[in-house]
């Protein structure tokens, strides 16, 4: 965390100066928005806090509730969405109070005796390592809790205007907001009164029933798998002995759990199967009581008992997977021919089970994509041609999340000797997947061709940045190279040295000065005057030597910029390769050195050679505009 470059400060450090239209937010929703956000899930919530950054946008989102959300239905935090709370700048805080999942141990029938269950698997939750953090369980509302204060310490002072539902809008193509939206008074002495807000853009992150994708004729299909399952958040006394482990138990009787220890100590939820649901049963199973949920987990844990002492929370729900056919209101015919004024992000585009622990998760990545795109382009950073990659890069993720999750959910809910391959075995070599970081997005205005993929091999073009453990210079604090990437809405842009020393002539030093002083480099074409010469791109080093080696007296200015009122020095671009875990090496990167180009959002952009400097000013060309 750095501070102090404004002037000295006192007290918490996380909450931002008012500027901008956080001088004088008005309580009251405005007549005229920038962008209105229509419901406060994972993925409304983390766009208003990508949003709540650039302090010269009016955002507000709206929320049908009357207060906070207290019961969250979706508890699992993949390592990508700990990635991004790190963003935030709040992984700390939502590991401590979170569950850890560490290993996932897998029950099935006795051979013996197939009445009984026995523990017959472990299986590691990351074996391959592939993220620094972990995989947590918390409700659902805390981590919007958490991005609520994001929201109210930036420097917009955002907070969602509860008791207000959307009823209708309508894009009139003309004029400044040009999107005119209907609400509605849920609560209070106006209910039932409607509110008229025009805006630039509309977002409707409000679930899987959602009115805003209907108003925009966007389309959700899909097929239902007729098999249901009861899910339930309790406190009990159990003689079972893996309660505190996540499970995947398969009974003799054809019943499954799914099996989740919940934060706290003493909480877990349980999903139940209640088995095949009849084409004809029009939703009578879900009129399943919580007494029956129970009575069928008991009948699944044999020979171990299960005494419900509380029920924080229960459901019945019919496994369904549907996407909708397009994420923003441009009709295919339209393509090219006009930029979307409507986005639809989360369970308003995809809808799937529960037991692969994805939905919120990929409903925060919606987000985080979209967010940092819409404030570009309202900033005047881009083109609006920028908010057609939305839809055309987060439907192909939603597609392969519910292929995934078809897989996954007919796997839980098959009889163990009916597997072609053991849970366990899928479970294991499947595990990128549901931890997030399978996604890759192919080429476009925003991602270069993996030309020079070779010189990074460790950092694939398109796929999200693996952070490595590295050194910085100036304090010698060891440190992971990606936690310095916060959701600001900057570009990072990694120069990886060559062999050679801090101040002697190098290609390292060739790029430094001709991003310092060309006039095509990026920090002079799309900078803003008067704006810190780091405002747009991040720009660090990562020497190949260890920090000792690195005289920060020699070191190129490009990578020492001046900083706030004062001008100061920022020493924290400065880093040097860790002698135990060197990144060089983790990373497959050249000694030759490399550049690696990262979006706002953490997804690697391009990997080029510091010699083709030409190459990185056309890349950024395309997609922002000359300030």
């Amino acid at each position: 965390m750095q501070f102090h470059h404004h002037g000295y400060v006192s007290t918490d450090p996380r909450i931002q100066d008012a500027a901008g239209v956080g001088l004088d937010r008005p309580d009251e929703l405005p007549e005229n928005v920038d962008v209105l956000i229509v419901g406060t899930g994972p993925a409304g919530m983390i766009t208003a806090a990508q949003l709540s950054k650039f302090p010269g946008i009016t955002t507000r989102i709206v929320e049908r509730r009357g207060e906070r959300l207290a019961i969250g239905q979706a508890d699992g935090i993949q390592a990508r969405s700990v990635e991004t709370f790190q963003a935030f700048g709040f992984a700390e805080r939502i590991i401590a109070e979170a569950y850890r999942i560490t290993e996932m141990a897998f029950w099935k029938p006795d051979p013996a005796d197939p009445s009984r269950i026995v523990r017959t698997a472990r299986a590691v939750d990351d074996p391959t390592g592939i993220s620094e953090f972990p995989h947590l369980i918390v409700n659902q509302a805390r981590v919007l809790d958490y991005f609520g204060e994001v929201m109210a310490d930036s420097p917009t002072r955002m907070k969602p205007d509860f008791g207000f539902d959307f009823h209708s809008l309508v894009n009139t193509d003309s004029g400044e907001y040009p999107v005119t939206v209907t609400l509605v008074h849920t609560t209070g002495e106006r209910a039932g009164q409607e509110r008229i807000v025009h805006a630039k853009y509309v977002v409707g992150a409000d679930g899987a029933r959602s009115a805003v994708r209907d108003s925009i004729g966007a389309v959700m299909a899909g097929d239902q798998a007729f098999h249901a399952w009861g899910v339930m958040d309790v406190l009990a006394v159990t003689d079972f002995p893996d309660i505190r482990t996540k499970c995947a138990i398969q009974s003799g009787s054809g019943g499954n759990i799914l099996h989740i220890p919940r934060e706290g100590g003493y909480l877990f939820r349980m999903y139940v199967d209640l088995g095949e649901v009849a084409p004809d049963d029009n939703g009578a199973v879900r009129k399943t009581t919580i007494e029956e949920i129970i009575a069928k987990a008991n009948e699944i844990l044999h020979p171990y008992t299960l005494d419900v002492k509380n029920v924080a929370w229960h459901s019945v729900y019919e496994v369904a997977h549907r996407l909708t056919d397009r994420f923003d209101d441009v009709l295919p015919h339209e393509i090219g021919t006009r930029t979307p004024r409507v986005f639809i992000t989360g369970d308003a585009c995809h809808t799937h089970s529960a037991k692969a622990g994805q939905g919120m998760n990929v409903s925060m990545q919606d987000g985080f994509n979209l967010g940092w795109k819409l404030a570009y382009v309202l900033d005047g950073r881009s083109p609006e041609s920028l908010l057609g990659t939305y839809s055309a890069e987060r439907q192909v993720i939603a597609k392969n999340l519910i292929d995934f999750d078809k897989e996954w959910s007919s796997l839980m809910a098959t009889r163990p000797e009916d597997l072609e391959v053991p849970l366990e075995d899928f479970y294991t070599r499947t595990a990128e997947f549901p931890a997030g970081f399978m996604t890759q997005y192919p080429p476009s205005m925003l991602v270069g061709e993996a030309t020079h993929q070779d010189l990074a091999t460790g950092f694939p073009v398109g796929k999200r940045f693996k952070s490595a453990p590295v050194v910085r210079v100036a304090d010698a604090n060891p440190v992971q190279l990606g936690h310095h990437h916060r959701a600001d809405g900057r570009w990072r842009v990694y120069a990886f040295a060559d062999a050679h020393l801090s101040g002697e002539p190098s290609a390292l030093a060739d790029w430094a000065h001709w991003l310092q002083t060309s006039p095509e480099s990026p920090l002079g074409v799309h900078t803003p005057a008067g704006s810190d010469i780091d405002s747009v791109f991040d720009v660090k080093v990562v020497y190949q030597q260890d920090h000792t080696g690195v005289d920060v007296g020699r070191v190129p200015e490009a990578f020492l910029p001046r900083t706030g009122p004062f001008e100061l020095i920022d020493y924290e671009k400065l880093y040097a390769a860790d002698p135990e875990h060197d990144i060089f090496e983790l990373r497959g990167i050249s000694r030759d050195g490399a550049v690696v180009v990262v979006r706002p959002d953490q997804y690697v952009a391009n990997v080029l050679p510091l010699a083709a400097t030409g190459e990185l000013a056309a890349f950024f060309r395309q997609m922002l505009l000359p300030r």
